[in-house]
């Protein structure tokens, strides 16, 4: 693969304690959220949105698949 490195982004608050571990790979941009309800992992791969691993549906797909199925609100 041929693209660049993204940088790191951290959010919220790191203990000293804690080692810095890196959230860099090729192709992949990663930010850790601090939140209220702890910490959670946000990927972009390949265009692609992940939280904690799991893909998050685009409003485009969820439109799509509402409006073939007629479900509306």
């Amino acid at each position: 693969m041929n693209t660049s490195t993204l940088p790191d982004i951290h959010c919220g608050v790191r203990r000293a304690s804690e080692p810095e571990l890196p959230l860099v790979s090729e192709g992949i941009q990663r930010y850790v959220w601090e939140g209220a309800f702890g910490a959670m992992l946000i990927e972009v791969r390949d265009g692609a949105a992940f939280v904690n691993g799991e893909r998050v549906e685009p409003i485009s797909e969820t439109v799509s698949r509402l409006t073939e199925t007629g479900e509306e609100r």
